[in-house]
């Protein structure tokens, strides 16, 4: 007999992540299972402060100056950002932790915890690897190569459903094509324009930014890229709560749904953080000789650097910037 919990991807991830034992409800929070720019070097979210400081230039250095982790996590950027903030911006800095999670205990009191992006954003919307984790369904062509919901079960059996149509087929014809050829698949990342899309709107001036593994128009992966992870091991995606279940984002696709907002920009996180000052050079031998202690601080900074910015790691994320009310992103 058939399974009758089978579902589309994204209802069975969407149990599966934030349901009420959701994976991301859990105490050891994502960090206990993979590893982001955050976790890997304090480093980013210097870099991020640093962004922020710009975009408090652009605005004229409003009276009050928001910035929003969105997707926060158990707040580790929020609070990097807050402490690598010089004294003046970081008084006039409304801090905002967007999670579904419970606040953790010993959470830096500045920063406001809530379920939702605030009404109203004067500054920098961040969202760090949350795009992500905004689950889509997955279409796959069937032996006529007509494109069919993927339904799958608790413990991850698959099957095909019924044909993609509405306003999931037109977004598939349009960000994501499959050719007639059976078993090629897409996530159909419709869910992901429309977050994002609502995201950017909150900001009333100043920036939003989306950083994540992404890929787009005319480099798809043909078979998708939906996986998980567990206590830092990918694995196969099962939606019973115990993994991560994640998959890249069309950051193209994105771009164009916020786009109403102000000119999108998309770069790699390697382009993004060296205009951050984040650049990985090694210090000059002469200081080994000089301040050896400085030396041995200098090397450990360009090593994380490195890998922030590393071709065929971390440096190939995809950055979104989204500017409003403001000509350009101040990056």
């Amino acid at each position: 007999m058939r399974d009758t919990s089978e579902q589309g991807w994204r209802d069975a991830a969407e149990r599966a992540l934030y349901g009420p034992e959701g994976f991301y409800r859990r105490p050891e929070g994502p960090a206990g299972h993979f590893r982001t720019s955050v976790h890997a070097s304090p480093l980013f979210a210097a870099a991020v402060a640093r962004l922020l400081c710009r975009v408090d230039g652009a605005l004229g250095r409003p009276e009050v100056l928001d910035f929003v982790d969105l997707g926060a996590g158990r707040g580790e950027l929020v609070q990097g950002v807050l402490a690598a903030l010089p004294d003046g911006v970081a008084a006039r800095t409304r801090a905002y932790a967007v999670e579904i999670a419970d606040r953790p205990e010993g959470l830096d009191g500045r920063i406001e915890w809530r379920a939702e992006v605030p009404e109203a954003v004067t500054g920098l919307l961040f969202a760090n690897e949350w795009l992500d984790n905004v689950p889509v369904d997955v279409a796959e062509a069937d032996r006529a190569g007509v494109p069919r919901l993927v339904l799958v079960a608790p413990d991850g059996t698959e099957r095909l459903g019924e044909p993609v149509t509405g306003a999931e087929a037109e977004w598939l014809a349009r960000w994501w094509p499959l050719a007639a050829e059976e078993g090629l698949r897409a996530e159909i990342g419709l869910p992901r324009d429309r977050a994002w899309a609502g995201a950017v709107g909150r900001v009333e001036r100043g920036l939003a930014v989306a950083v994540d593994y992404a890929h787009t128009l005319g480099s798809r992966p043909p078979y998708g890229t939906l996986t998980g992870f567990r206590a830092g091991r990918e694995t196969a995606p099962v939606p019973d709560g115990s993994c991560d279940i994640t998959a890249h984002v069309a950051l193209d696709a994105c771009a164009a749904a916020g786009s109403a907002h102000g000119t999108p920009r998309l770069l790699t996180q390697r382009e993004a953080l060296r205009a951050l000052d984040v650049t990985g050079a090694r210090p000059p031998l002469t200081l080994a000789t000089t301040d050896p202690a400085a030396y041995v601080r200098a090397l450990a900074g360009a090593g994380a650097a490195a890998e922030l910015t590393a071709p065929g790691g971390l440096g190939d994320f995809g950055w979104l910037l989204q500017p409003a009310g403001l000509p350009e992103p101040p990056l």
